[in-house]
């Protein structure tokens, strides 16, 4: 009704949404929700009482399976506390996700991976806007950790038996602002250079979206340098 004019009303929205399946709304700002109204369609005849019934069914089937309505000393999340948080498991389960969920796309003469005993005493490049800033690498709703927990791909990669040396190139995601020369002095004097470039909350979120898929700024740019 708001954004797209689809429906005149709140009440129509309501009627127009049960009848779509909808069962559960968002209403952020609105003081008056669209659900509010839904008494009204009932006795106006514009919904059922058996379509009110199979709405809202599920939702208080999955408040039951939550343990919403059982004593606390039945409900396994009432004994969580806050030593779950940040606990070795979850660290462990959260490495373990990452390192399945990796996506390798190419692979040139089998040059991944990168085995620590073959780099040492290499001089290892690490570079872009992703290479060291924490505050890029967590996604739109994503909750950060504790900055101790946070391992920025040059920090990973300090771990290693190598000779790191960084250069950011621009300090940002949108790479407005971009030093050539530090890439290249950096990845110019290494045996192999890791490029780490990207998007993140800066250039992409909920509401702002990307007119293109390219890399934003001169990030392009900092990759062609950074591998030449």
């Amino acid at each position: 009704m708001l954004g797209h004019g689809y429906t005149r009303s709140f009440l129509e929205t309501a009627v127009a949404s049960m009848n779509a399946g909808c069962n559960l709304e968002l209403s952020y700002g609105l003081r008056k929700n669209v659900f509010m109204h839904i008494p009204q369609a009932l006795a106006k005849g514009n919904i059922t009482l058996e379509m009110l019934r199979d709405r809202v069914r599920p939702l208080f089937y999955t408040r039951m399976r939550l343990g919403e309505f059982d004593p606390p000393a039945m409900n396994p999340y009432s004994a969580l506390n806050l030593s779950t948080v940040q606990s070795p498991e979850h660290r462990n389960l959260s490495l373990e996700a990452a390192v399945k969920s990796f996506v390798l796309l190419k692979n040139v003469q089998g040059t991944l991976p990168l085995r620590a005993q073959d780099l040492a005493g290499k001089r290892l490049a690490v570079v872009g806007p992703f290479a060291d800033n924490p505050r890029v690498l967590f996604g739109d709703y994503a909750p950060v950790p504790e900055p101790r927990y946070i391992y920025t791909p040059r920090r990973g990669l300090e771990t290693l038996p190598a000779n790191i040396s960084f250069a950011a190139g621009c300090r940002e995601p949108r790479c407005q602002r971009y030093s050539r020369a530090e890439v290249a002095s950096a990845a110019g004097a290494a045996d192999v250079v890791v490029v780490c470039l990207g998007t993140g909350t800066d250039v992409e979120t909920e509401a702002k979206d990307r007119a293109d898929l390219s890399l934003p700024g001169h990030q392009l740019e900092l990759l062609q340098d950074a591998v030449q």
